[in-house]
């Protein structure tokens, strides 16, 4: 019980710093001019994906839990797996949902150049990661990897900077500075802070919590860390999607998870790639081939529609709910 209530302790207060950190990101968007897909697919991905960025980090540099690496390598390849699936299916049921309550049409409109894109960086990285933890490469060809997806990275960013998407979505108010038309640059870059401090505690508090879990259930450490911790630090994600969608904002609701896929394909598993064997399980590797199956219909929906529809993001649901079986009947 007393793991289960840290894991209950860290989900709020990495939520909190979550939303403190992502406020702050939007307002840098606006001071930077930036477009709809850049500030999705980039700024808003990052902020949302910086707790399953840094519980990787943290279990596997600075914590000294027994099963650390295993919770490690869980968060990094399920946060794609989860994005590519319960994301986008997430994404379809708001959009029916607010349709029938005459918020928004059934149609997404979201710039399928920008998800084109996004998928098609995420589609590559990923089957590259999950490709090494498969075969015995040796150390020095998964550093080079490493560097090579850090660099893809890089140029995603670029490319995706060049865009020019819509612009101009309304902004929350800064938290630490609700009266101000257009906040200082210091309480910017202060809450800023303050966020990306609560999400450190809060991933610290996740590693401890989830070891124990598995520990006391006697469930495999990266089984467990595969489908919790993805599905925790995931939901800002989700909220910021679901409210984009209600807001008919579709483009920020789709890059805000696509720019994640991107981001979590590339920076994490570097970590694991330079830090760890990453000698992947048969839990990472059904949870990885599922997600990039369910990401590669997506990106074949677009390209064959020419056109973003909620029932092929619904399709990431059954390929969630078939590994969810898969590990409740394995263990």
């Amino acid at each position: 019980m007393g793991d289960v209530l840290l894991l209950l302790a860290s989900l709020v207060v990495i939520l909190a710093g979550c939303e403190l950190f992502v406020n702050a990101i939007e307002w840098l968007g606006e001071r930077l001019h930036l477009d709809d897909g850049a500030t999705g697919s980039i700024l808003a991905a990052v902020g949302t994906a910086m707790p399953e960025t840094l519980i990787p980090i943290i279990a596997i540099v600075f914590s000294g839990e027994e099963d650390a690496e295993e919770v490690g390598i869980g968060a990094i390849v399920g946060a794609p797996f989860l994005l590519a699936t319960l994301a986008f299916a997430v994404v379809a049921t708001a959009t029916l949902v607010f349709a029938a309550r005459g918020r928004r049409t059934r149609v997404i409109t979201a710039d399928r150049r920008v998800m084109g894109r996004d998928l098609t960086f995420f589609l590559g990285a990923f089957a590259v990661a999950i490709l090494l933890g498969v075969v015995d490469a040796p150390g020095w060809a998964k550093t080079t990897v490493a560097f090579g997806l850090l660099a893809t990275y890089g140029v995603y960013v670029w490319r995706t900077l060049q865009g020019d998407a819509a612009h101009g979505e309304e902004i929350k108010p800064l938290y630490l500075h609700r009266r101000a038309v257009r906040p200082a640059t210091a309480a910017i870059v202060v809450q800023s802070l303050i966020g990306l401090g609560l999400i450190v505690a809060g991933a610290e508090l996740f590693v401890q919590g989830v070891t124990g879990v598995a520990d006391a259930l006697a469930v495999p450490t990266l089984a467990l860390s595969l489908l919790i911790a993805p599905l925790a630090t995931e939901l800002p994600e989700k909220f910021n999607s679901v409210f984009w969608i209600r807001d008919r904002k579709d483009t920020l609701a789709l890059g805000n998870i696509t720019g994640a896929m991107v981001f979590q394909s590339t920076i994490p598993v570097c970590v694991g790639l330079a830090l760890t064997p990453w000698e992947l399980d048969r839990f990472a590797v059904v949870s990885g081939v599922l997600a990039l199956v369910s990401g590669a219909i997506v990106w074949a929906g677009l390209r064959l529609r020419r056109a973003v529809t909620w029932p092929v993001l619904a399709l990431g649901l059954p390929f969630y709910l078939a590994f969810v079986i898969y590990v409740i009947a394995a263990v």
